[in-house]
C-alpha cells in the first residue's frame, strides 16, 4: 500500500472514545427552571417501579435511539417525554463535559431552560415518580461531601502472567473516583447526578 493512500484514510477523521461501540451511550439534561425570582435546578425521583436504580434522584435523560439525530436530540426528546413538555419548551441548551463511566457507558450531558411553569408539568409516572427542585443559590453555597471508592483490578485465572514483566507480582494501576454527596431538605443527591451538577457549579 502507497503510504500517501495510506494516511488518507485518516484525513478528517472525527475521533471517538476507543472503543465505544461496545459502551451503552445515554444523554442527559440538568434542566434549569424559574421559580419566582429565582433559578432553580430541576431533578426527578426515578419511579419505584423502575427495575434499575429505582427511588433514586436524577436528571431527565436516558439510552440515545437510532432514531436520534445525535446525543443533544437524545436529551430534549428524553427530557420531554419524562417532563411530559413539549421540546420546543427547552431552550439554551448547552453541552456539558461527557464522561465515560467504569462501568461501561458514556454519558453525554448537558444544561438547558426550561420555559414553563413547574405546576404544568405532566411527568411521566411509568418513569417518574415525582419532580422538585432546589435553588441553584443554595447548591452553589454547599460544598458537597466527597467519599472515596477503590477499584480492585482482578485479572481472570487464566490470565497469562508469564507473558508480562512483573508476572504474578505485576503493579495494577488501580484507580479511585470520588463520590459526590449533595443534601436539600429530606432530598440526598449523589452519583452520576450529583457529578454532572457539581461539574455544572464548577463550571459557573
Amino acid at each position: 500500500m502507497d503510504m500517501n493512500e495510506l494516511l488518507m484514510r485518516f484525513k478528517d477523521r472525527t475521533p471517538k472514545v476507543l472503543g465505544s461501540e461496545s459502551f451503552s451511550e445515554y444523554a442527559i439534561l440538568l434542566p434549569l427552571i424559574e421559580v419566582g425570582d429565582e433559578i432553580h435546578v430541576l431533578f426527578e425521583v426515578r419511579s419505584l417501579n423502575m427495575r434499575r436504580q429505582p427511588g433514586e434522584i436524577c436528571f431527565p435523560g436516558g439510552r440515545i435511539d437510532r432514531s436520534d439525530s445525535n446525543e443533544r436530540a437524545a436529551a430534549l426528546r428524553e427530557t420531554s417525554e419524562e417532563l411530559g413538555i413539549a421540546e420546543k419548551a427547552i431552550t439554551d441548551i448547552h453541552p456539558l463535559d461527557y464522561i465515560v463511566s467504569p462501568f461501561g457507558t458514556i454519558i453525554y450531558p448537558y444544561v438547558g431552560k426550561l420555559n414553563i411553569l413547574f405546576e404544568d408539568m405532566h411527568p411521566n409516572p411509568a418513569e417518574v415518580e415525582e419532580v422538585f427542585t432546589a435553588p441553584l443559590s443554595y447548591l452553589r453555597e454547599k460544598e458537597p461531601e466527597l467519599y472515596n471508592i477503590k477499584f480492585r483490578m482482578e485479572p481472570e485465572e487464566s490470565f497469562p502472567y508469564k507473558q508480562i514483566p512483573g508476572g504474578e507480582n505485576y503493579e495494577w494501576q488501580a484507580r479511585n473516583m470520588k463520590e459526590h454527596f449533595y443534601y436539600y431538605e429530606d432530598k440526598v443527591i449523589w452519583g452520576l447526578t450529583a457529578r454532572v451538577l457539581n461539574h455544572f457549579i464548577k463550571l459557573l
